[in-house]
């Protein structure tokens, strides 16, 4: 049952995908005869507003075939009024945005449901203090509650985390013990840690680590806003950087994941709640959001960057460069695709 909540997941999320495409494509004009999830031999289909809705056989994507525009043809065009071609390239470029923004704006709406469902979060509590650390040397113990540093109410371990981080100098932490409030002078050291990636970075620390104590947060409508914001924004850096350190070599190949670890994933997500499903769903759709600008020619960001060509130089590329460069692209995908679903492979045989 998890794993059919998992594809109807993944095809809510390419739908959105896709319906991003299609309203900005009819906005300007622009005649969409097919709508797809999937991609293949059709399954089910129905014609509304003239344009044909679809289901296909293999549910790995979506794809909206607009006049004039279609990916597996690179060189069939058409320039009538209603067409894709005939829209001027600044349109051209919104109509191709629209797909991951409407994949970053369903995930803003995941984060805005979890925010008002009220998300837990790790409480200040310090659990371990490291022998011979800058916290043990100041005096902290298992069990302080920080209320403070250096004035600035905690709330959270990660605001405890990004406050040591960034400081400079000594910093003050008000602490409660056995229900008794006391502060505390501490001067952090900088050490080398891991960070997200694994990599090897400096930074400052102090030597403790959370008890593991977490608590309800609290959002109004209003205040659920901004949570919602930051934490798109913050996911979508990650995903932004995971992919340049991919490419970079930080981050092994063999970490990518193909359609079978996504289904697993939010499939695992889904025993846990629907919050768990919602966080995994609002990851997933930011990195379809993400993935879908990389400067592929079959993917938007592809096209984008084909469009910006036009702008530039005032024309067009060349029909035999576009489809060479298309052609290029597909074969590049397949092999991402291949070496993810080879990885999952692996990992399930493992």
């Amino acid at each position: 049952m998890s794993w059919m909540v998992a594809l109807l997941v993944l095809s809510v999320l390419i739908f959105f995908h896709e319906l991003g495409h299609y309203t900005a494509a009819r906005f300007f004009g622009v005649y969409v005869e097919v709508f797809s999830i999937g991609f293949g031999k059709k399954i089910a289909s129905f014609t509304w507003l003239d344009t044909r809705w679809q289901i296909s056989a293999i549910p790995l994507g979506g794809y909206v075939k607009m006049k004039g525009q279609d990916d597996l043809d690179p060189a069939s065009v058409s320039f009538d009024n209603d067409s894709y071609n005939s829209k001027k390239p600044w349109q051209r470029i919104i109509i191709l945005l629209a797909g991951p923004a409407a994949n970053f704006l369903l995930a803003w709406i995941f984060f805005y449901a979890i925010a008002l469902g009220g998300p837990k979060t790790l409480s200040p509590v310090i659990g371990d203090v490291v022998k011979n650390s800058p916290a043990h040397i100041a005096g902290l113990e298992k069990g302080d509650i920080v209320l403070s540093v250096n004035g600035e109410a905690i709330d959270e371990w990660n605001q405890l985390s990004e406050a040591i981080q960034s400081s400079v100098g000594t910093l003050t932490l008000r602490i409660e013990r056995h229900n008794r409030l006391q502060n505390i002078l501490i001067n952090p050291k900088i050490s080398e840690t891991q960070n997200l990636f694994k990599e090897t970075i400096k930074r400052r620390m102090v030597g403790i680590a959370p008890m593991g104590v977490t608590h309800t947060v609290e959002f109004t409508p209003i205040s659920a806003v901004a949570y919602a914001g930051k934490e798109t924004y913050n996911t979508s850096l990650i995903i932004f950087q995971s992919v340049q350190k991919l490419l970079t070599g930080v981050v092994p190949a063999k970490e990518v994941g193909g359609v079978v670890s996504i289904v697993q994933i939010t499939a695992d997500a889904t025993a846990y709640g629907w919050m768990s499903l919602f966080f995994f769903s609002a990851l997933i759709s930011v990195n379809l959001g993400v993935l879908n600008l990389l400067p592929i020619p079959a993917l938007d960001g592809g096209h984008i960057i084909f469009n910006l060509y036009e702008i530039i130089r005032r024309k067009a590329p060349s029909e035999a460069v576009i489809t060479q460069l298309t052609i290029g692209g597909w074969m590049l995908l397949l092999a991402l695709m291949s070496l993810g679903l080879y990885n999952d492979i692996t990992r399930l045989m493992q």
